[in-house]
């Protein structure tokens, strides 16, 4: 244990240096064992393998079994990401999600209890897609200002739970998943640190992306929710507009400020939407695509896990390497978008399948 932190990961207060960063130290990611293919949607609905590759990319994706949520996927990849460290605890847990356990409460309290972690602050992110980009904004904040020396940030979605199984517009696009990250307080100078951060929004484009019944604004009319709001929903050409204008200003603007040229940057890890929008991006910012990480062949979009996943396969693939210039970016429903920077630092990800519920839990709905 340093001087001046308790077990828990809390400082004792005074100056902070202007250096002080907030630096990656382990990577963990968790999936759920279920692998819906191609050919397992073909059977339900109006499509088939060649159509879905055509348009999104994608082959195959995972899918919770019943009984399984978001906080199942969340502590197993937060579990492994503390090992991929070895550490034995962290000071705080930040969970992006758009598919809580429940409205309310906050699922990451959950989370930091089930880990063990003891009573550390914990909260949720809401930005869809852009969720883990965001959450490690709000880790960094909490580690450059002394309130914790270490984080976990956690991205992971559940989306198979709020797809309409008849659309086939998003059963083909989406996953499930988690990935998760182990911050810890370090210098800029090191590899790992996160150097930056460009985040944005545009609420003016809200019915995009999202799913309307069960807030506060479909309750207080006091009529029942259509059945197509209570399911999740997209305008694909808006949005697929929308991801790649704003992923390459965000690209192009955490590469200015970090004081890169966008050439320079050796891995691009996105989010993974669709492997055209990848390939849009990587024409706008005119660069190979062969720089930008992907694997949406496998996994689909896995919202919020989507970037801390790729990053994951690309690590442990040799594609992302020690030393390398590497830039997330994230786009989601708000809408919202952001990126960050880093040199990747020397360690191994962890990953896990999840075959039922996690034993150390017993779910109130089952």
């Amino acid at each position: 244990m340093r001087p001046g932190i308790d077990g828990y990961g809390h400082t004792d207060g005074g100056p902070r240096s202007p250096e002080r960063a907030a630096v990656v130290a382990g990577l963990g990611t968790a999936v759920p064992k279920t692998v819906v293919t191609n050919d397992d949607l073909a059977r339900v609905l109006d499509t088939d393998d060649a159509w879905i590759r055509r348009r999104t990319g994608i082959r195959r994706r995972r899918a919770v079994a019943p009984g399984q949520a978001t906080s199942d996927l969340a502590v197993e990849a937060a579990r492994n990401a503390l090992a991929s460290a070895g550490a034995d605890g962290a000071g705080a847990v930040v969970l992006a999600t758009s598919t809580p356990d429940q409205l309310c409460p906050a699922t990451a309290p959950n989370v930091a209890s089930r880990i063990g972690l003891g009573p550390v602050p914990a909260f949720d992110v809401q930005a869809v897609c852009t969720g883990f980009v965001y959450a490690l904004a709000s880790g960094a904040g909490l580690i450059s200002l002394g309130v914790v020396d270490s984080v976990l940030v956690i991205g992971a979605d559940t989306f198979s739970t709020i797809l309409d199984p008849e659309d086939r517009a998003t059963r083909v696009v989406f996953g499930d998943g988690a990935g998760a990250v182990l911050l810890r307080a370090g210098s800029r100078a090191e590899r790992g640190a996160l150097l930056d951060f460009s985040l944005g929004s545009d609420g003016s484009a809200v019915d995009l992306i999202g799913m309307y019944a069960g807030g506060s604004r479909q309750r207080s009319t006091g009529l029942p929710a259509k059945v197509e709001d209570t399911y999740f929903s997209m305008q694909g050409q808006a949005v697929f507009k929308q991801a790649v204008s704003r992923m390459t200003e965000s690209a192009r603007d955490i590469a200015a400020r970090t004081g890169w040229a966008v050439e320079e940057v050796d891995s691009f890890v996105f989010h993974q939407a669709n492997a055209r929008i990848l390939a849009a991006v990587a024409r706008q910012l005119g660069l190979p695509v062969e720089r930008f990480r992907t694997n949406i062949a496998d996994l689909g979009n896995t919202v919020a896990a989507s970037i801390p996943l790729a990053l994951a396969d690309a690590v442990a693939g040799g594609e992302v390497t020690p030393g390398q210039k590497v830039v997330l970016t994230g786009f989601g429903g708000g809408l919202t978008w952001g990126s960050t920077a880093l040199v990747w630092p020397g360690l191994e990800p962890l990953r896990s399948e999840l075959s039922t519920v996690a034993g150390d839990f017993l779910p109130k709905y089952r």
